[in-house]
């Protein structure tokens, strides 16, 4: 994996004339998760969708990419549905890319990425002989086999349990470590847990909240955590009420 630079995104966007943010300044910091809350339509998964190089029918004018001028090929991302494939076995879901592209299979690199999630007993499996959180994680293991050194993730957890998203969110820390993350998600408790950086996003800009101490992924019932935790939340039903007054 190459060096993670940061991320830079400042301008303004609109979709078939419809204006979606007005001149926001978002920067990722390099090799940290950043976390990006805010009301739905307001923005977030849009600038994901710039980022990946997939808002071709999004009007964007300003300046975005990567701080060392180099983003194309160097981004995986990461969506909240699994996108599995039910023809294929895990270890073919987890090729995906490479089989697109025309690659070898690298089986020695799937054993490995699969041991590190935790479902290398799973290989030959179907998705549908694996419950939900295992799904999650064989998208997380796809994320991981192409090797980027920036990862966008929209909301990639919240269609979990409990359980199993708290599990999630701690193994994509570990393994995603040293990698530019920027993490989309309505779960104040989540940027409190993951983000080295946490960002709230309206319809006026993108704010800055000062982060929980402690290395991520803190603990969920940390003091700290749960600080930060209620006041985002507070933070984000004042944002709703105040976009629902001005409709």
């Amino acid at each position: 994996m190459s060096t993670a630079p940061s991320l830079y995104c400042r301008g303004s966007a609109a979709f078939g004339g419809v204006p979606v943010f007005d001149e926001i300044d978002l920067r990722v910091a390099a090799g940290q998760w950043t976390c990006l809350l805010g009301s739905s339509g307001v923005g977030k998964s849009t600038i994901l969708k710039l980022f990946a190089g997939l808002g071709d029918e999004v009007e964007f004018v300003g300046e975005l990419g990567a701080s060392d001028g180099q983003s194309d090929g160097r981004i995986a991302m990461m969506a909240q549905s699994d996108l599995l494939l039910p023809w294929l076995s895990v270890a073919q879901n987890v090729c995906l890319g490479a089989l697109l592209r025309g690659e070898a299979r690298d089986d020695d690199r799937v054993a490995e990425v699969l041991n590190r999630v935790g479902l290398l007993e799973k290989v030959e499996s179907k998705p549908a002989q694996l419950s939900g959180g295992q799904r999650q994680r064989v998208a997380l293991a796809r994320t991981l086999m192409e090797d980027r050194p920036i990862v966008l993730l929209d909301e990639p957890f919240s269609a979990l349990d409990a359980r199993n998203r708290a599990q999630m969110q701690e193994l994509a820390a570990e393994v995603l470590i040293g990698r530019t993350v920027l993490l989309v998600t309505h779960d104040p408790a989540e940027a409190a847990r993951l983000g080295h950086f946490i960002k709230v996003m309206t319809e006026n800009g993108i704010d800055d909240v000062v982060p929980p101490e402690g290395a991520v992924p803190r603990r969920f019932d940390a003091d700290d955590v749960l600080r930060v935790q209620a006041g985002l939340l507070a933070r984000l039903r004042e944002d709703d009420a105040c976009a629902q007054a001005n409709t």
